[in-house]
């Protein structure tokens, strides 16, 4: 890994936020600012994440700051765990700044059942969920679709799902949403991901991608916690974690390439190559934002048909319905997207596009697009760690709308590459650690387990205290996991 983040520049503001000052590099419109402590702000500067947000803040249009999360790293031309809004009369698009996984998120599941009764099971269930889960690099999914069915996913997202049989409008409801982002146009998609999605619909993929089985292990706000329905701890909930797979990356591929040949005629001169990027008001910009949101519609979509898998999983083991009364929604959260919304901005209200790559949207309570049944607490903001040990559940808090365009940190965030993790501990060591743990795991390749090993990533709880106590989003519950489903 690159130690240039060693060489940027970086003010302390406070405990948990530093400036990289707008005079670091000519091109900078705006300032940076990372939010880090100061074990994780020595992390980051390991790798070349740091100046990825200086060359951030150097995009048209670009507003406010150029943003690094906690569990920021080294991406595709911005940092995972980067943020930046840019002015919709004059500001951009940038495809790198989304990335190749539109709208990878998370799906939290509740159950009425305790860890007792799962324990004994934990095998079983485990098998159930890996056989009926598709998992894999360029694995099918669930369900094959026609060019018209895909088509319909692209423009109406879960709702499709759910008209198909797979889940209850009540999902929709606690979907970031409603699962559907408005502005999907399936003629601004290539035939090429079109050929690579009619046969993903309903797989988990591979990488970072997962279901988990956890237990409540920690409850730090009694009262938010029974507003989404996490009650006591031991109770066993499920989270899913994927993306929009080849159908996603292919149209993000596309409208780099494009954006790539672009930047001249649009008169850019980019720091980074890997920043290309589309004026949003150009031809090309609305395109892609058009692709964009077919892809993230397929993603919702997708997470959708897997949580039905997931609660079919759960009958066949447990002998209940496999209804939302029996294992509820709590949330689905997006954080891979680019977004228009308002925010106020030097005193002003302004419309901006708000690109989070890695980042978590966290909007409080009282936020209009907060569903109903949390408004009073917030959002709810999902937060997976590692396999190892805990993952968390928030809600988003004021200070994300006066700091971070609404937005958080998305996860634990790698601090180590892949070839590292894997150069650290071998496959099989690490499934006898998580075995000693009482984890379950199942996984489909187990020569690439290793590259998702705990040691990769930095501690999650570290990462969501900078966010809770920085006032992005409030802590309440901590998960901790008995059973892994990996690509």
């Amino acid at each position: 890994m690159s130690d240039s983040g060693a060489k940027v520049p970086l003010q302390r503001i406070d405990a948990y936020r530093w400036r990289i000052p707008q005079s670091y590099q000519p091109e900078m419109r705006v300032p940076g600012i990372v939010y880090a402590d100061d074990v994780l702000i020595e992390q980051i500067r390991q790798d070349n994440s740091l100046q990825q947000v200086a060359n951030v803040a150097t995009l048209p249009g670009i507003v406010g700051y150029s943003l690094a999360m906690p569990d920021i790293h080294w991406g595709y031309g911005f940092p995972v765990g980067g943020v930046a809004a840019t002015h919709v009369d004059d500001g951009v698009i940038s495809p790198g700044g989304i990335g190749f996984d539109i709208n990878c998120g998370v799906r939290l599941l509740a159950t009425d059942l305790r860890y007792q009764e799962v324990k004994g099971k934990a095998d079983r269930l485990a098998d159930e969920l890996f056989q009926h889960l598709p998992s894999g690099v360029g694995g099918k999914g669930m369900r094959s679709l026609s060019e018209k069915e895909l088509r319909e996913v692209m423009v109406r997202g879960a709702a499709w799902a759910v008209e198909q049989g797979y889940g209850f409008p009540e999902d929709l409801e606690v979907t970031e949403e409603g699962g559907c982002l408005a502005g999907a146009n399936p003629e601004a998609v290539s035939t090429t991901a079109i050929q690579r999605g009619v046969n993903q619909l309903g797989s988990l993929g591979a990488g970072n991608h997962f279901c988990e089985v956890q237990v409540v292990d920690y409850i730090y706000d009694e009262e938010a916690a029974r507003a989404l329905g996490l009650y006591y701890k031991d109770q066993v909930v499920t989270t899913i974690h994927c993306g929009s797979r080849g159908f996603g990356h292919q149209i993000a591929e596309d409208y780099i390439r494009v954006a790539e040949t672009k930047q001249k005629d649009f008169g850019f001169r980019l720091v980074d190559r890997q920043l290309a990027c589309l004026p949003l008001r150009s031809d090309l910009g609305k395109s892609y934002l058009g692709a964009m949101a077919c892809g993230a519609n397929f993603a919702w979509a997708n997470r959708q048909l897997l949580m039905h898998g997931v609660r079919q999983a759960f009958s066949r083991v447990f002998g209940r319905q496999a209804r939302p009364a029996e294992m509820p929604l709590v949330y689905d959260v997006c954080h891979n997207i680019a977004k228009i919304e308002e925010y106020r901005i030097d005193g002003e209200l302004q419309r901006v596009c708000v690109h989070r790559k890695g980042a978590t949207r966290a909007f409080p309570a009282g936020h209009p697009a907060v569903p109903e049944k949390y408004r009073a607490v917030g959002q709810p903001v999902l937060i997976p760690g590692d396999m190892g040990r805990y993952s968390f559940v928030l809600v988003g808090a004021p200070g994300s709308m006066e700091q971070s365009f609404g937005t958080t940190c998305h996860g634990a965030g790698r601090q180590r590459s892949r070839t590292a993790a894997k150069k650290a501990i071998s496959s099989k060591d690490l499934m006898a650690q998580l075995e000693a743990k009482g984890i379950a795991v199942r996984v489909h390749s187990k020569g690439l387990l290793a590259e998702e090993a705990p040691l990769a990533y930095k501690d999650a709880e570290q990462v969501v205290r900078v966010v809770h106590n920085a006032g992005l989003a409030r802590l309440v519950v901590r998960l901790r996991p008995i059973i892994v489903v990996k690509g």
